[in-house]
């Protein structure tokens, strides 16, 4: 097998890069410097290491303990559907045939409706934005930040499509005709009610399995930050909105703090209670 296609079977079977490094024995460094491309040419017995875990007969790899139950978690209070298809068997060809005002995402060929965001949403996921684009312009990094709505064609097929709050694109490649087309390195989903059980549930381990590196869930009810790094155990790391909050992707040197805009969440809030 070559790279690439060792590439597409670590997504199948959902495979992190620590997961991967476990159950092959090849250290971590090793296998980062082979899928990005910085190894051309991996030694034979790396190889060879590669495709016991990675060949046709693998079976796909989760992680049981900490996201048992989650990718068959059920959310059927925002499924839609629409015309004669069944849930199941839409399409991104069915994605696009939607009228512009009637925001939905598409996952496994299931529609799930999403309702307008409120201020509190709106707050945080810009201000998050904010602060990472601030950081990534000013040091004139390769990476992209983005921010919704923008499409993510997460799995590379015609069955899901998604829209997260905000994200990091380090490989400019995957951005064809306007959308993100494969995994972004850093997403955020802000939760809001209607969203949650999706977000925490089915949406994340989308993401985990497509191999998106980190993933903020932003609870702006408890002002709370989820933070999972997919290359590390599975339990995320859990921040307070005033914390300086580490972009692991890039080690750290990146910190996000929420709590500049907190006076304008009390505001957002105040018609809601």
């Amino acid at each position: 097998m070559d790279i690439e296609k060792l590439k597409k079977r670590k997504q199948e079977l959902g495979y992190s890069m620590a997961q991967l490094s476990e159950s092959s024995g090849i250290p971590l460094g090793t296998l980062q410097k082979i899928f990005t491309g910085e190894t051309k040419q991996p030694r034979y017995e790396t190889m060879q290491a590669l495709e016991k875990v990675l060949g046709p007969k693998a079976s796909p790899r989760r992680y049981l303990d900490a996201f048992a139950g989650l990718d068959t978690m059920m959310v059927s209070e925002t499924a839609v559907a629409y015309g004669k298809k069944r849930q199941g068997e839409y399409t991104v060809e069915d994605y696009y045939a939607l009228p512009d005002d009637q925001r939905v995402e598409l996952i496994d060929g299931v529609f799930y409706d999403m309702a307008s965001p409120r201020a509190p949403h709106q707050f945080v996921a810009g201000e998050i934005y904010r602060q990472i684009s601030t950081y990534i312009m000013e040091r004139k990094g390769q990476c992209m930040p983005f921010i919704a709505p923008l499409d993510v064609q997460l799995d590379c097929d015609d069955k899901t499509m998604l829209q997260p709050d905000a994200g990091i694109l380090c490989d400019r490649s995957k951005l064809r005709k306007g959308i993100v087309y494969g995994a972004p390195d850093f997403l955020v989903e802000v939760l809001s009610p209607s969203t949650r059980m999706k977000d925490q549930g089915v949406k994340l381990m989308k993401y985990m399995h497509a191999g998106v590196r980190e993933c903020w869930l932003v609870d702006t009810e408890r002002r709370m930050v989820m933070n999972y790094f997919f290359e590390d155990p599975p339990c995320p790391a859990m921040y307070p909105f005033d914390a300086s909050i580490p972009v692991r992707i890039y080690d750290g040197d990146l910190k996000v703090s929420l709590s500049g805009i907190l006076p304008w969440l009390e505001e957002g809030e105040k018609d809601e209670r």
